[in-house]
């Protein structure tokens, strides 16, 4: 039985799994923590990386390992292979001035053009363009910019500071696709060196199942993912399917044959792990909503989404926007959330629980739309993430996507496309492997409970 491992390595953790390369079943796991914070050092990856490695039975009997991460991450390096300063995340919004700079210079419709996006402060290149205005004596000394899995299988390889072969990183489309200085045709260096200020290395491109070259065990190495195309290749997600996960973030991507090139902003056009597209909508707050009002209620998941199964669609009015972080889709960084239609009669816990719910699925419901607005048909929806298996968020999901919901078994999706990825890379092309379903729910579309909603985010947009 050939084993193979995949990498998650997410905001708060990384995750590994070994799997049997034939069938896909995971048979061993390990996990490590990762430091909170928009900024964060790359090494507290690396050390992380090595404890769920070892967590998982390591590397001796794997014959191939491939690492997906979080996207937009930004890190630069030195000349001699040294981290320059913390990695800016993907939820670190002080690139925000940086971004409208660029679409200043530009323009929205020809960034969407040449990218297939339009930059926000998550993107790689408006970071990079932050650092050449906040840091320029960083900036100047940068002489490769790495995305978070990019560096990661950097060193896996044995690479870093005393061996650092800039050259030697390599990356693949999907997360490419998410630096706002990478199109169809490969790297836009105008746009780059108008971000950064100056050529610097940038990570080789590798094909869906091409491979990096061997670790000295004998492992291959995949060329890696970017977070959502590694959850829809774990998932095995095909034209038609619209993924919403449900983590730190929320996003709604779709596999389709065709870029999508929005001048609005509001989808970006990525690419995914095989060759497809992957038009995406981000949105910066999604589970943690419900941790807050969890907390707030002094109920656990469960129970929360219990209360709100009490409520009526609609909250009896009570709307819940939750831009508590700013937020991405729409783009507001400095935004604030609200929670309005507060009478004596609607105060009241099951209220309280279903406009948690309902708020942060209307949100992903409105960058459904966008997708939808690219072209895009949409067969089903796949929930995943943790809150995807809360039976309130389940059911009031098929209330507020106009589409069946299907609740896959819980696993670590996104490690496990990267496992698949590895399995591709040994295989020499994609491999199939079933994906257990634990819960469809048939559609309860109820209009209502968007009505309210978008007339009071577009109020509290206004406002911000």
């Amino acid at each position: 039985m050939a084993l193979v491992m995949g990498v998650d390595s997410s905001t708060q953790s990384c995750k590994v799994v070994v799997v049997d390369a034939e069938t896909g079943k995971v048979v061993r796991e390990g996990r490590a923590s990762h430091p909170s914070g928009t900024s964060v050092n790359p090494e507290a990856w690396w050390k992380a990386l090595q404890d769920a490695i070892a967590q998982a039975g390591g590397l001796d009997e794997v014959a191939a390992v491939s690492i997906a991460g979080q996207q937009h991450g930004m890190v630069v390096l030195d000349a001699e292979g040294a981290v320059i300063r913390d990695a800016l995340l993907w939820n670190d919004t002080r690139s925000a001035q940086a971004a409208r700079d660029l679409i200043d210079e530009v323009g929205a419709a020809e960034f969407a053009e040449r990218t297939g996006a339009v930059p926000v402060a998550s993107f790689t290149g408006t970071k990079l363009r932050w650092l050449r205005d906040a840091e320029p004596d960083n900036a100047a000394r940068v002489a490769a910019v790495a995305l978070p899995h990019d560096w990661l299988t950097w060193r896996l390889r044995g690479f870093g500071p005393g061996n650092a072969v800039l050259e030697e990183l390599v990356t693949d489309r999907s997360d490419a696709s998410g630096t706002a200085y990478w199109g169809a045709d490969g790297y836009d260096l105008d746009l780059f060196t108008r971000a950064l200020g100056h050529e610097a290395v940038l990570p080789r491109v590798l094909g869906p199942w091409e491979s990096a070259g061997a670790l000295p065990g004998g492992a291959l190495v995949g060329p890696g993912a970017g977070d959502n195309a590694g959850a829809a290749l774990g998932l095995g997600a095909g034209v038609g399917d619209v993924v919403v996960s449900l983590g730190t973030s929320g996003t709604v991507f779709a596999v389709t044959d065709t870029p999508a090139r929005d001048a609005t902003g509001a989808v970006a056009g990525f690419a995914d792990a095989t060759g497809r597209f992957l038009p995406l909508v981000a949105t910066l707050n999604a589970a943690r909503v419900l941790d807050a009002f969890a907390g707030l209620l002094d109920v656990s998941h469960d129970e929360l989404g219990a209360l709100a199964l009490e409520a009526e669609p609609g909250a009896g009015g009570v709307v819940l926007v939750p831009w508590f972080e700013g937020e991405r889709t729409p783009n507001l960084p400095h935004a604030q959330a609200s929670l309005t239609g507060l009478t004596l009669a609607s105060t009241n816990r099951p209220n309280f629980a279903r406009a948690a719910i309902e708020g942060m699925l209307s949100g992903l419901a409105v960058g459904l739309e966008a997708i939808q607005a690219q072209g895009v048909e949409v067969r089903r929806v796949l929930l995943i993430g943790g809150a995807a298996a809360n039976e309130g968020v389940a059911r009031i999901a098929a209330q507020v996507f106009d589409a069946e919901i299907v609740v896959p078994a819980a696993g670590e999706y996104v490690a496990l496309g990267a496992a698949r990825q590895a399995a591709g890379v040994l295989a020499g092309g994609p491999v199939d492997w079933s994906v257990a379903m634990t819960r469809t729910v048939e559609s309860d579309h109820r209009p209502e409970i968007r009505e309210r909603y978008d007339v009071i985010s577009a109020l509290r947009a206004t406002e911000s």
